[in-house]
C-alpha cells in the first residue's frame, strides 16, 4: 500500500493550518518539515519527519517530537555515517537524497538499498533515475520515497517500473492539493468477484456494428475486458492473445461487442464501447478477479455480423452480449477456458460479472431501471 508525507517547507504560513487539518482529515501518513517547532503543534496520529543537514546538531527536545530524522546526503561517505547513526534504531533515521548527477544517484541507490528511509529529490524531469532507483531498492525492506512537484506528477511515479516509489513527498499549494492526492493513493483498483454464467441462447442477428479495443497493454492469456448489453451483468471478453487461423495475434486487441454494450472501467463507472477513443480507460480484468487499468489506444468500429449470446447466473440473473458472428471472437469459461464464440451452445459456462447498480450516464444509481 502506497503512503504520501505532506511537505510543510515552502507552505505559507498563513494555509499551513488549513493543510495539516486536511492532513490530519484525510489520514495521510506523515509531515514533513524542518523546524521542530511544527512538528511539535502536530497531533500523534499523523508521523513526523524531521529534515537536517549532514553535521548538523539536533535539540535536545528533537529525539520526543520527530518520529524519524531525515538527513540531507550528497556523498558516500555522508552515507556511511548515517548508516553507523541509524545501525541502533534504523526506524529512526532515514536519508534526503538530491539527485543531481550520477554520483548523488548512485548514493540515492545505496541509501534506498541500507536505510529503512530514502527520499529521493530529481532535478531533472526524466523519470530514468527514479527507474534505476527503484530497481536499486527491489529487494530492500526499506520505504522509497520520491519527492512530487504537483498532482499530475505524484501520478506518473506511482506508475514507474509499474510498482513506482513505495510513498510520495509533495508539496501542496492548498487543502485541495491533500484531496487531490489521497484520490490518487487510493486509484488502484479492486478485485472482482466473478461469477459462472450458463448459456441459454445464441442468436444471429445480421449486420450490425462491432467495436475492436485497441489498448495500449499487453494482456495476459486469462485476461480480457467485461462487457454486455445491460448494466447489471458482463461477460469476460478475452483479448486475441491467443493463436488464430490466417492472422497473427493481437495482444493488445479485445473484440469487444456491438457499440451499444457497456464495458466496465475503474470506479465502478461504464461507458458505451462507442464512446472510448484514445487515451479512454478500462478495466483489465483476469480470469481469477484481478484488475488493473488499461489505457486504449484506440477503437476500431466496423459493420460485421452480429450474433447475441444469452446466459443466465445461479441466482437467476440474465446477461446478454452481442459480438462479431466469427469463430475467431473469444470469451473466457471457468478456469480462463477460451471459447471461440461461433461454438457456444446452451449449457456452456462462461466467466462474468454481476453489478447489483443501475447506471446514469454511466455512474452508479439507486433508481428503478429494467433493462431487457
Amino acid at each position: 500500500m502506497k503512503f504520501a508525507w505532506v511537505d510543510l517547507r515552502s507552505v505559507a504560513a498563513d494555509r499551513r493550518e488549513s493543510i495539516v487539518d486536511a492532513t490530519v482529515h484525510a489520514r495521510l501518513a506523515g509531515v514533513l518539515d524542518d523546524r521542530l517547532e511544527t512538528l511539535a503543534l502536530l497531533p500523534p496520529t499523523v508521523q513526523k519527519l524531521l529534515v537536517t543537514e549532514d553535521g548538523a546538531t539536533l535539540a535536545p527536545e528533537a529525539a520526543d517530537v520527530a518520529d524519524v530524522v531525515l538527513t540531507r546526503i550528497r556523498t558516500t561517505a555522508e552515507l556511511d555515517k548515517l548508516k553507523l547513526a541509524a545501525a541502533d534504531r534504523p526506524d529512526r533515521f532515514g536519508a534526503f537524497v538530491e539527485v543531481i548527477d550520477d554520483p548523488t544517484l548512485r548514493v540515492a541507490c545505496a541509501a534506498a538499498q541500507a536505510l529503512e528511509y530514502t527520499v529521493v529529490k530529481f532535478r531533472d524531469p526524466t523519470k530514468i533515475p527514479l527507474e534505476i532507483v527503484i530497481a536499486a531498492a527491489d529487494k530492500s525492506p526499506g520505504r522509497l520515497i520520491c519527492e512530487a512537484d504537483g498532482l499530475e506528477e505524484a501520478g506518473i511515479i506511482v506508475d514507474v517500473l509499474e510498482k513506482g516509489s513505495d510513498g510520495l513527498l509533495l508539496a501542496p499549494k492548498d487543502a485541495n492539493d491533500i484531496f487531490g492526492l489521497t484520490a490518487l493513493l487510493a486509484s488502484s483498483t479492486p478485485d472482482l468477484d466473478l461469477t459462472t454464467l450458463t448459456v441459454e441462447s445464441i442468436e444471429h442477428n445480421g449486420l450490425g456494428d462491432r467495436v475492436c479495443v485497441d489498448t495500449c497493454t499487453h494482456f495476459e492469456k486469462d485476461e480480457g475486458i467485461l462487457v454486455g448489453s445491460y448494466a447489471h451483468g458482463f461477460v469476460l471478453c478475452v483479448s486475441e492473445t491467443h493463436p488464430l487461423p490466417y492472422m497473427p495475434t493481437r495482444p493488445f486487441r479485445v473484440n469487444a461487442g456491438a457499440l451499444h454494450s457497456y464495458v466496465l472501467g475503474a470506479d465502478n463507472r461504464t461507458n458505451y464501447l462507442s464512446e472510448l477513443k484514445a487515451g479512454s480507460t478500462v478495466l483489465g480484468v483476469a480470469a481469477d478477479g484481478r484488475t488493473r487499468r488499461i489505457v486504449v489506444g484506440r477503437v476500431k468500429l466496423e459493420s460485421r455480423p452480429l450474433l447475441t449470446v444469452r446466459a443466465r447466473s445461479e441466482s437467476g440473473v440474465e446477461v446478454s452480449l452481442t459480438l462479431q458472428d466469427d469463430w475467431h471472437v473469444r470469451v473466457l469459461g471457468p478456469g480462463a477456458a477460451v471459447l471461440n464464440c461461433t461454438e457456444l451452445k446452451p449449457g456452456d459456462k462462461l466467466l462474468g460479472y454481476l453489478a447489483t447498480d443501475k447506471r446514469h450516464v454511466g455512474w452508479p444509481v439507486g433508481e428503478f431501471c429494467i433493462e431487457k
